[in-house]
């Protein structure tokens, strides 16, 4: 198992490697100038001339790539001189602080839409992503996988006829028209009732939960610890466990469902089939009629025997499933106002800022190669012929 894993580690490796210098020539090939998007009627030749001195663009793209990676120094001369001809004002404040070390030594560099470093916005970001993604994937799991179940042991029954058609309505309808229908049913239709949900947003107007740090009495503490108490503090549900506030639980998830059943209800929909299709290939098999010849209970049969194996295909679609969560909600984002790493890498796109496609790629590609690797190991533990 363990030379297993290493072989799909060092796969992985080649995988990201490969996609950071195809996103990093893809992320320059975009039409348009990222200083004029960043500045707009205020980028002067001066100041884009700074920009280009500051971000290393006026140099080959495989030096540009040596600067991104860390392997090189980034030159900086035209920001200097800019600077000392403004009278050392702060005319480019993300500028300063230096430049960036480059990918191989932890540093993404500041965005250049923001102002700020590219890792500081992922973690201001991201928790809200994984949390979407960590409630539409348990919304997609515990539904789809008994109803795929329920419908290959009652084939061509109603309860079959019913869900494959319930399937093919989920995977059909779009994010946004299912998002939308959503809003409009339990926050405006269901508004008075106990069904009603919150339309957008991730909190209460005037909610500002508390930091793990403050709640615990860990003030004064920085570094790493610090950096991933603040992570975990941005994830609302997760706070609230962490501090026991039930009031703050409750309206974070809330805000939670209606986005997560919207994302979720594609991939529940593939869920139900592929377990459907892959029960039934299953039960027709030999060696489960030899289970069946020896007397074994149906509900046996079917969990110990069957279902194990079945279940292969079903891993696959769930890890590419959570790599989509975390990469493709950007109209679940947009349509209930919530500022995750989808809507950020819409924004980045929009305003040519390649420094943020790049990091946030970087991660989403980081993600995939984790999910593979799990995949890969629960098919290793679900079927031993995978290991050889």
């Amino acid at each position: 198992m363990l030379g297993f894993i290493v072989r799909r580690l060092l796969s992985g490796i080649v995988v990201l490697f490969g996609v950071v210098l195809l996103v990093f020539i893809l992320a320059r090939v975009i039409p348009g100038n990222p200083c004029v998007a960043a500045y707009g009627e205020k980028a002067t030749p001066q100041l884009c001339a700074a920009f280009a001195d500051r971000y290393g663009l006026n140099e080959p793209m495989p030096t540009q790539f040596g600067i991104y990676l860390g392997v090189l120094n980034e030159r900086r001369d035209g920001l200097e001189a800019l600077l000392s001809d403004s009278g050392g004002l702060n005319v480019l404040p993300e500028f300063l602080g230096g430049g960036s070390n480059g990918i191989l030594h932890a540093d993404l560099d500041n965005s250049i839409r923001f102002g700020r470093p590219v890792l500081d916005i992922i973690i201001e970001r991201l928790p809200v992503t994984i949390e979407l993604t960590a409630l539409a994937l348990l919304f997609a799991v515990i539904i789809g996988i008994p109803l795929g179940i329920a419908s290959a042991l009652r084939r061509n029954s109603p309860v079959d006829v019913l869900t494959m058609i319930g399937a093919n309505l989920g995977v059909s309808t779009p994010v946004f028209v299912l998002g939308l229908a959503l809003q409009i049913l339990f926050a405006v239709v269901l508004r008075d009732t106990f069904l009603s949900l919150a339309p957008s947003g991730r909190l209460s107007a005037g909610a500002l939960p508390p930091g793990i740090a403050q709640a615990w009495g860990l003030g004064d503490i920085e570094g790493l610890p610090a950096t991933f108490l603040t992570f975990l503090s941005n994830m609302y549900t997760v706070n609230a466990v962490l501090t026991l506030n039930g009031g703050l639980f409750v309206d974070a998830l809330r805000h939670l469902i209606l986005p997560a059943i919207a994302v979720g209800t594609i991939p529940l929909a593939i869920i139900a089939r592929i377990t459907r299709s892959s029960l039934l290939e299953v039960l027709g098999l030999d060696y489960i009629r030899t289970a069946r010849a020896k007397g074994l209970r149906e509900r046996a049969v079917v969990v110990r025997h069957g279902l194990r194996t079945a279940l292969l295909p079903v891993v696959t679609v769930i890890g590419l499933s959570i790599g989509a969560f975390l990469s493709g909600a950007v109209l679940t984002e947009t349509i209930f106002n919530l500022t995750g790493i989808g809507r950020t890498i819409l924004e980045a796109v929009n305003g040519r800022d390649y420094i943020m496609i790049q990091g946030i790629t970087l991660l989403v590609a980081m993600a995939y190669v984790l999910v593979n690797l799990l995949v890969d190991i629960s098919y290793a533990m679900l079927d031993p012929r995978v290991r050889l």
